[in-house]
């Protein structure tokens, strides 16, 4: 991703050309994304729905650049048009978090056939044993933001625990658990069913350490039986089949552009 910067997009709208040196017409900008019919994308610029780095637009024929100009509808980020590609893939348990392996074990790449010309690779891990929501993409500036501690976004699991699981137990994981690496603390816990010696825990957290979520548990002395991850961020995973993949939305991209200021 380019840094964001202005475009000399307040140049006047003259001439019939919907392309030019100046950038490219706002409304069209819109069709093209599918927010509205070129119509009804000058009707939302002339309620004032339309801000275009931070500045509301009401003016018709103002002329932007859609790959670095900052463009929001009613609030909502508006990513550029893709260079790259950005999915969500459901991985299933028992699957090898790499490209490759050496073992011969199941890896992420063996769902990927489909895409493979793509060469997506993935942002962050999840260990063998735990399933659910990893991203993929081939844009190396996204991966890396989306990494970096700096922009660590809150991650939401749903665990199988050993041992009933009470109030008590989830006040200790949001006041904080100290781990052999650190102490850690999860933003929020529900407790959900509990039953056949087995208790549902739904954790919210925003630290991506190695095996996180099942060490704090251990460390109360409830081992996770089952774990995977359902969120990351603004973007759930939804009803998203182990192991398929799906693109980010419009609006899931443009909601973690914004997460990681890209």
């Amino acid at each position: 991703m380019t840094g964001l910067r202005g475009t000399g997009s307040d140049a006047s709208a003259e001439g019939h050309d919907e392309d030019g040196p100046e950038g490219v017409r706002l409304q069209k900008v819109l069709s093209q994304a599918g927010v509205a019919s070129r119509r009804n994308a000058e009707i939302m610029i002339a309620e004032g729905r339309v801000e275009v780095n931070g500045r509301l637009v009401t003016e018709q024929g103002r002329r932007v650049d859609p790959a670095r100009d900052v463009i929001r509808v009613d609030g909502v980020r508006l990513p550029p048009p893709r260079r790259h590609a950005y999915y969500v893939f459901n991985k299933p348990r028992g699957v090898v978090c790499t490209m490759s392996d050496d073992e011969g074990r199941p890896c992420i790449a063996d769902y990927l056939k489909r895409v493979a010309k793509l060469r997506l690779y993935h942002v962050g891990r999840l260990d063998t044993d735990t399933e659910g929501m990893l991203l993929l993409t081939n844009d190396g500036d996204f991966a890396q933001r989306m990494m970096h501690p700096s922009y660590e976004l809150p991650k939401t699991y749903v665990a199988e625990v050993a041992g009933h699981v009470d109030r008590k137990i989830a006040d200790r994981l949001k006041k904080g658990v100290q781990l052999e690496d650190g102490l850690i603390k999860a933003d929020r816990v529900k407790v959900g069913l509990s039953t056949g010696g087995r208790t549902m825990v739904t954790v919210v957290l925003h630290s991506g350490r190695n095996r996180v979520v099942r060490r704090m548990f251990e460390h109360l002395g409830h081992p996770v039986r089952s774990l995977a991850r359902v969120q990351i961020g603004p973007v759930r995973m939804g009803q998203l089949k182990s192991g398929e993949l799906r693109e980010l939305t419009r609006d899931e991209l443009g909601a973690l552009l914004d997460a990681v200021k890209l």
